[in-house]
């Protein structure tokens, strides 16, 4: 699989996981079920995208925290409209730079 497959694979799982979970958080707040049962489809097509990739499973998801952390932190600024700090975005960048050590660096 390219490289190009694997980002998109990426970044939609990280969509569908945290859409996916903003989707239940609606749902708790209104009351509404028809809301959670939403949230949990769209959590499982991201179990089934983020599998998708294809590598082995620690360094699948080793990487992929940083594309939940980006999506969620977006998420919360532009759909919540939650202030977002300045810490938020340093740990962001070392999230990401951890998650690259993991799906970049060598292997055993």
């Amino acid at each position: 699989m390219s490289f190009l497959v694997q980002f998109v694979l990426m970044l939609f799982a990280a969509v569908f996981e945290v859409g996916g979970d903003a989707l239940i958080r609606r749902g708790l707040d209104g009351r509404s079920l028809a809301w959670i049962f939403v949230g949990f489809v769209v959590l499982g097509t991201y179990g089934v995208l983020v599998n998708l990739v294809g590598l082995d499973f620690s360094r699948l998801l080793g990487g992929y925290v940083a594309w939940f952390a980006v999506v969620s932190v977006a998420f919360g600024r532009f759909v919540f409209r939650d202030a977002v700090a300045p810490s938020t975005w340093f740990g962001l960048l070392l999230i990401a730079a951890g998650s690259g050590v993991i799906q970049f660096g060598p292997r055993p």
